[in-house]
């Protein structure tokens, strides 16, 4: 990767920024609470007006998803495909990776996958196991390939080899194995690229029946389908009546987010499972196979490679996936900080940005937005909730035991902090209402009283905030400070019956 070890320097360097920038405020904030108290007063005031605004920009996009998401879902979207001539000629290979998985989640996916409203015959799937689980892997592979390898046009299983070089065992080395399997397949069948869509799922998702008609009629009438991303609106749902109290919030908190973020295209980027033309894939030689973050950083490489000119249109069409579920409420907890700090190493796309894009050209107001996105969005990830619940209220109390301070600001902080918290809680309160809403029904095996704790459930958000939100994120950036190796932790997967 790089030619000198001057180049290795300063790629640590971009790796440091974000975690320093955000110990450095942690640090900040403790010696001028003691030194300047009145400063960091103001300090934390401006700050959670600056959330306050953050807040209220949040709730604006959240109905503007929530009308796109429910107009969307009412549209037949496969009677529109079949009005676009040659429609048939699009093809849709499906990816799904899949490690220590038993066979009831196999199962599951594909039982809802077979219901999707787009004809079977136009899907190549393949199910991408990996050699460190092969024993498991294959026995449950001939199982699904003989309930359900006889309804797609090609059903494929691959085993992605162990200790590869230049690989590291997750996810994004799998799947960047089984695109290369993929396309051997397509060059044998001579099916062009363009005419392919591939999407890549996590083993867990559950796309809505009309995902694929909606994605189809996305492709084919955009101007320039293989110079764009397809970015689903993620669900975590598929066990949310099942999972801990503090894993609903965690996963109802990002699916809130990320319908937020279909409606920003400016800050959008591929999340998890979504969709691209098979050709860019091809362009670009693949997913990395050494990082964690291969969902967005895919999108990344596009934009490098294309040099900028690569978007991505949002789908309001959902995919379902789980919530964190284990055996034990201690393994849940778990197994939520592993996938928050996994998704939080994200930032480790910072480096990227700033060494290829310039290198590549792309241009350079584009350049300072996604800069500006990557490095925003993983310090207020870390910093906000300690900011605002914890080591906001540290001067308040410093001053509180000192003679001679102004006693309008120590008087009037409080009033204002609280006005802000208020205000906040209006936000809470919307969200909570809509999280209830979106859900799916209630299984019968749970009383009615489940929809109220459903609701009560987001008095634990700011507890949530700080364990779930922010400590994952400050470990994850610090882990990019030290350099130390940063596995691929994979989260487990269970539904009760």
């Amino acid at each position: 990767m790089f030619v000198s070890k001057q180049d290795y320097i300063k790629y640590r360097f971009l790796e440091i920024i974000p975690g320093a920038l955000i110990w450095l405020i942690f640090f900040a904030t403790i010696i001028i609470s003691f030194v300047k108290p009145i400063w960091a007063i103001y300090f934390i005031i401006v700050f959670d007006l600056y959330w306050l605004f953050r807040i209220i920009y949040f709730l604006v996009f959240v109905f503007i998803s929530w009308r796109q998401f429910r107009k969307n879902i009412k549209i037949n979207w496969l009677e529109k495909v079949k009005l676009i001539p040659n429609w048939e000629k699009i093809y849709h290979l499906v990816l799904f990776p899949t490690y220590k998985e038993g066979i009831e989640i196999l199962k599951a996916t594909f039982e809802n996958f077979v219901k999707t409203n787009y004809p079977l015959d136009k899907f190549i799937v393949i199910l991408a196991g990996e050699e460190r689980d092969k024993e498991n892997f294959l026995k449950n592979a001939e199982i699904i390939k003989k309930e359900f390898g006889d309804k797609f046009y090609k059903f494929l299983i691959t085993l992605h080899p162990q200790n590869l070089p230049g690989d590291l065992a997750g996810k994004g080395s799998n799947v960047a194995w089984a695109g290369k399997k993929a396309k051997e397949f397509i060059d044998q069948e001579k099916i062009s690229y363009e005419n392919v869509i591939i999407s890549s799922f996590d083993l867990d998702t559950c796309p809505y029946p009309q995902y694929f008609s909606c994605l189809s009629y996305k492709y084919l009438t955009h101007p320039n389908p293989t110079r764009v991303s397809y970015q689903p609106l993620i669900l975590f749902h598929n066990n949310i009546w099942d999972a801990p109290s503090l894993a609903r919030i965690v996963a109802n908190s990002t699916s809130f987010w990320l319908l937020t973020e279909l409606a920003k295209p400016e800050k959008l980027i591929t999340f998890s499972s979504h969709s691209m033309s098979f050709k860019s894939l091809v362009d670009v030689g693949f997913w990395q196979r050494d990082i964690v973050s291969e969902d967005s950083r895919i999108f990344l490489q596009m934009i490098a490679h294309y040099q900028g000119n690569y978007s991505i249109i949002p789908i309001y069409i959902p995919v379902s996936m789980d919530a964190i579920l284990e055996r034990t409420f201690w393994r849940s907890m778990i197994g939520i900080y592993k996938q928050q700090r996994r998704w939080a190493y994200g930032v480790e796309n910072f480096p990227f940005m700033v060494w290829y894009f310039k290198k590549n050209q792309v241009p350079f107001l584009k350049r300072i937005r996604f800069y500006w996105n990557q490095l925003e969005g993983s310090f207020f990830w870390a910093v906000a909730p300690i900011l605002i619940f914890i080591l906001g209220w540290l001067p308040l109390l410093i001053v509180a035991n000192q003679q001679g301070i102004k006693i309008t600001v120590t008087q009037t902080a409080p009033h204002i902090l609280e006005i802000i918290m208020n205000i906040c809680m209006i936000g809470l309160f919307i969200i909570s209402i809509l999280s209830t809403i979106i859900l799916p029904p209630c299984p019968q095996r749970y009383k009615k009283t489940k929809w109220l704790l459903m609701f009560l459930q987001w008095v634990f958000l700011p507890f949530v905030l700080i364990i779930f939100s922010a400590i994952p994120a400050i470990d994850a950036q610090t882990r990019l400070i030290t350099g130390r190796p940063f596995g691929f932790d994979v989260t487990k997967k269970m539904r009760k019956k």
